[in-house]
């Protein structure tokens, strides 16, 4: 399961650096904390249950921070520049 948590490190690593590229740097550096997160998490040989569950509550954040930046944050018909 930690190498689970490694696969996710890569990946979210993968998407900070193409956010930087982007000139993207807030995304950027949402990204690279949550690189850290998982790398940090893939060594603390944790039970799998305990895996699952840090999972679990990480989705849980995850979808009320997005719900709420969508329903509150992002203006409708704002997409031009």
């Amino acid at each position: 399961m930690e190498r689970m948590y490694r696969v996710l490190g890569f990946w979210t690593g993968i998407f900070a650096i193409f956010f930087y590229m982007g000139d993207m740097p807030t995304a950027a550096l949402l990204f690279f904390g949550q690189t850290g997160f998982f790398v940090l998490l893939s060594y603390l040989k944790l039970s799998e249950r305990m895996y699952i569950y840090v999972f679990g509550a990480y989705l849980t954040v995850f979808f009320a921070g997005f719900t709420y930046w969508t329903t509150f944050m992002m203006t409708p018909g704002a997409g031009g520049h």
